[in-house]
């Protein structure tokens, strides 16, 4: 089931969009802290986003550029403004979609569709070729999406390049401070614990592909990717 987070300060227009999309049949979460709403995507890991820009605090477009920093999912604003330049500044700063209100919600549905098939389904398929990946395991540049067998699962930003980093030396092992450098900026500050927690959630994504065991860790030095993990029963 495909999850669509809403971030909509105006109550009546959140529940509208949250019946229609659950109407549908897909999930949909409406967001609840207008100070923490990349906190809460992440927690939410949704498919698609239906971002306003009028909101508390910081705009829509300075809350999808913090998406943007994470992940690829197709985000859709929805918005009263009808300006050009706001739209064009929407697609620059990464929305997929501009809607403007009044809306309505056949025309709605009609782009969330649209925007998964791209991404998610009959459409997506087109773009395998730009994949690549070991015995059998696909990962997707483009989408920041892993490939196993049937079963596909969204990776973050930084998620995605370091297994992209492991896979590509697959059977080596590859220093922390390798994999550090080529995750994050110089000028960032980034302790030791930041590298483990996302080997953590990357191990935690393959096991919802059904793959067991394929980050192998090496004590003080770093981790590798092995071609000979386990599966899931």
């Amino acid at each position: 089931m495909y999850k669509i987070l809403i971030v909509e300060d105006d109550e009546k227009i959140a529940r509208i969009l949250e019946e229609h999309v659950q109407k549908y049949g897909y999930s949909s979460y409406v967001v609840q802290n207008f100070q923490e709403i990349k906190q809460e995507f992440l927690m939410y890991s949704p498919h698609l986003v239906l971002l306003d820009v009028n909101l508390p605090y910081f705009d829509g477009f300075y809350w999808c550029r913090q998406i943007r920093t994470v992940s690829n999912v197709p985000v859709l604003f929805i918005s009263a403004r009808t300006g050009d330049m706001d739209q064009v500044i929407a697609i620059e700063y990464g929305g997929d979609d501009y809607i403007t209100k009044p809306f309505h919600l056949d025309v709605v549905m009609a782009k969330i569709k649209g925007a998964l098939r791209r991404v998610y389904g009959e459409y997506a398929a087109r773009n395998e070729q730009d994949s690549y990946g070991v015995n059998g395991l696909l990962l997707f540049p483009a989408q920041h999406m892993v490939k196993w067998n049937d079963r596909k699962v969204e990776l973050t930003k930084n998620e995605y390049n370091l297994l992209s980093c492991l896979v590509k030396k697959v059977n080596q092992y590859v220093a922390r401070e390798e994999l550090l450098e080529a995750l994050w900026d110089e000028s960032a500050f980034v302790d030791d614990n930041t590298l483990t927690v996302n080997v953590r959630r990357v191990r935690n994504k393959l096991e919802e592909l059904g793959i067991i065991g394929a980050i192998v860790t090496k004590r003080g030095y770093g981790y590798s990717f092995t071609s000979e993990w386990g599966e899931e029963r």
